[in-house]
C-alpha cells in the first residue's frame, strides 16, 4: 500500500475517531451547561462508555500501524499531512501502552470528579473533592509512567503535553521575572496610586441586557453567529466541533456586568481561533493542534490588550449605554476605562486584573509542580494555597470555594494547563508589538474596525499555529523567541500612567 492509499485509509479512521470525540464533547457540554444535578452521574458514565470505544479505535492495530508506517515514510504527503502525522505519532507514543480498560477507568474517574468538584465548591469544603483529586493525580502519574518517553519529572511531562518543549526551568525563570517587576509595581500602586472611581461597578444590570451585549460583543469580534452558540455555565469555556459549530459559554452576575463582558471577549477569542484556521487544516484533520498557550494568547489578547484598552472602551461606550439603559448613564468613558483596569490583589483568578493575574497563576503552578512531583500531599493543598495567596497577593482566603476549589481544571486532571494562561499573556503582548509595526491597531479599535485585527491574525497567527511548535510559531510571527519583556513593559507603562505614578 502506497503512502497515498495509507493516508486515505487513515482519514477513514480519523472521521470515525473525531465523530466519537465530538459526541463526547457534546455530552460534556451538556453536563456543564444544562444537565440536571441528578443526571450528572449517568452522563459521566455515558461519556466513559463512549470513551472506551474511542480508545479501542485509537488502540486498534491497523490504525496504529498506519501512523507508524506514515511516520517512517511520508515522502508522498503534503506539508500539512506530514505535520498531522507528526502530532498523531507523538500522541500514539503517549497512549500506546494504555489498555482500553485503564483509559475507561481514568475517563470515568474524571467525569465523576467534575460532579464532586461542583458539590465541594457549593459546600465550600475541599474534603468533598479531596479523594477525587487524589485519584486524578494518581491516574495522571500512572499514565505518564506507561509512556516510553522519559521525562525529568512527572510535572515536566504535563507541561510538555500542553506546551511542547515546556518545562519547569523555563517557567521558573518566567515567573521570577514577573515577580521581580510586578510585585514592586503593585506595592507602588497601593502606596502612591491616585484614587479611581469605582462605585458603579456593582450596579445591578438585568441578565437579558447582559446577554444582548454579549451577543453584540461576539459579532463585533468577528464570530459568525450562524456557526456558534452562546450559553451559560459555572466556569466559562469554549469548545469546538469544527469551524461551523463553536460553543461559547459565559456566566452572568446581575451585580457584576463587567465580569461577563470580559469573560465573553475571552471566550470569543478562543472561538475566533477555532473558526478561522485554513481550510486545508480542517480537510486534513490537522486543525486545533496548537498548544494551549498559543490558544490562550488570542483569548487574553481580546480580553485584555484589546478589550481593556481605552480605545475599545470609547468604541463600545455608546452601545453599552444603549443596552444597559440608565445603569451607567453618569459614567464617562474615561471613568469606565479606569475602573475596569483597577489593580487590586484579589481572591479569584477569573476576576483578577491584568497586573495581578499572573500571580494567581504562580500559586497554581507552584502547587501543581509540588503535588505532581510528590513533594506535597493532597491534604496540604488548601493550607498551602491560602498561605501563598497571603504571601503573593496579601489577601486572606475565607473558604475553599474562593480558594483551591475556584477552578474546574483539576477535576479533569488538567495539571500543567494553568501556566498556559501566563505564557499566553506574554505571547499576546509580543504579537501586539509586531502588529503595531504594520498598522495603527488602536485607531482601528476606536473606529470599531476589528476586522483589520482579525484579518491580520488569520494571515500571521491562525495560518500556521497548528503546524508549528510554540517557539517556531512565535519566531515566525515576531522574529524572536518568547520575550517576557514586552509583556512586563506593557504592564508597567499602562499602570504607571493609569495611576499617575512618576518614574
Amino acid at each position: 500500500m502506497q503512502s497515498g492509499e495509507k493516508i486515505a485509509k487513515l482519514f477513514e479512521f480519523l472521521e470515525e475517531i473525531e465523530a466519537y470525540g465530538r459526541t463526547l464533547g457534546k455530552v460534556s457540554f451538556d453536563m456543564q451547561c444544562c444537565a440536571p444535578e441528578e443526571g450528572l452521574e449517568q452522563a459521566g458514565i455515558d461519556m466513559a462508555i463512549v470513551g472506551k470505544h474511542l480508545y479501542e479505535l485509537l488502540h486498534s492495530e491497523t490504525y496504529q500501524q498506519l501512523i507508524v508506517d506514515l511516520h517512517a515514510d511520508n515522502g508522498e504527503l503534503t506539508f500539512v499531512q506530514k505535520k498531522l502525522i507528526k502530532h498523531l505519532y507523538e500522541d500514539y507514543l503517549k497512549i500506546k501502552n494504555q489498555s482500553p480498560e485503564f483509559a475507561f477507568e481514568m475517563d470515568k474517574a474524571g467525569n465523576q470528579a467534575y460532579g464532586q468538584w461542583l458539590a465541594a465548591k457549593k459546600a465550600a469544603d475541599f474534603s468533598v473533592f479531596r479523594d477525587s483529586l487524589a485519584t486524578m493525580i494518581d491516574f495522571r502519574c500512572r499514565a505518564i509512567d506507561l509512556r516510553e518517553q522519559s521525562y525529568t519529572s512527572p510535572y515536566n511531562a504535563c507541561l510538555d503535553d500542553y506546551e511542547k518543549g515546556g518545562n519547569t526551568d523555563q517557567l521558573d525563570a518566567f515567573f521570577a521575572a514577573v515577580k521581580a517587576r510586578i510585585v514592586p509595581l503593585i506595592e507602588r500602586i497601593c502606596c502612591d496610586g491616585k484614587p479611581i472611581r469605582e462605585e458603579f461597578l456593582k450596579r445591578p444590570c438585568p441578565i437579558p441586557q447582559q446577554e444582548a451585549f454579549s451577543r453584540w460583543l461576539l459579532e463585533t469580534q468577528g464570530l459568525r453567529p450562524t456557526a456558534s452558540v452562546l450559553m451559560t455555565t459555572e466556569h466559562p469555556f469554549t469548545t469546538s466541533f469544527g469551524p461551523k459549530d463553536v460553543r461559547v459559554t459565559t456566566h452572568y452576575y446581575e451585580t457584576n456586568f463587567l465580569s461577563n463582558i470580559f469573560s465573553t471577549l475571552h471566550e470569543g477569542g478562543h472561538a475566533l481561533f477555532m473558526q478561522n484556521e485554513p481550510e486545508e487544516f480542517y480537510k486534513n484533520h490537522a486543525s486545533d493542534a496548537m498548544s494551549n498557550a498559543m490558544h490562550e494568547c488570542i483569548s487574553r489578547f481580546y480580553e485584555n490588550l484589546i478589550g481593556r484598552s481605552e480605545s475599545f472602551i470609547e468604541f463600545m461606550y455608546p452601545r453599552l449605554q444603549e443596552i444597559s439603559g440608565d445603569t451607567f448613564a453618569d459614567v464617562t468613558p474615561r471613568e469606565l476605562y479606569e475602573a475596569i483596569n483597577i489593580a487590586r490583589p484579589s481572591l479569584v483568578r477569573i476576576e483578577a486584573d491584568e497586573l495581578t493575574y499572573c500571580l494567581h497563576i504562580l500559586v497554581r503552578y507552584e502547587l501543581e509542580k509540588a503535588f505532581m512531583n510528590g513533594e506535597i500531599t493532597v491534604d496540604e493543598i488548601p493550607a498551602l494555597w491560602n498561605q501563598k495567596y497571603k504571601e503573593y497577593l496579601g489577601v486572606e482566603v475565607p473558604d475553599d470555594s474562593k480558594g483551591c476549589l475556584q477552578d474546574v481544571h483539576w477535576s479533569y486532571g488538567d495539571f500543567g494547563y494553568f501556566p498556559s494562561y501566563a505564557l499566553g499573556n506574554a505571547y499576546g503582548a509580543q504579537i501586539l508589538h509586531t502588529m503595531e509595526q504594520e498598522f495603527d491597531v488602536f485607531a482601528a479599535v476606536r473606529a470599531g474596525e476589528l476586522d483589520k485585527i482579525l484579518n491580520w491574525l488569520k494571515e500571521h497567527v491562525f495560518s500556521c499555529a497548528s503546524v508549528m511548535d510554540p517557539d517556531e510559531w512565535i519566531r515566525h510571527i515576531t522574529g524572536e523567541s518568547l520575550n517576557v519583556d514586552y509583556y512586563l513593559t506593557y504592564l508597567e507603562q499602562k499602570y504607571s500612567a493609569l495611576y499617575g505614578l512618576t518614574a
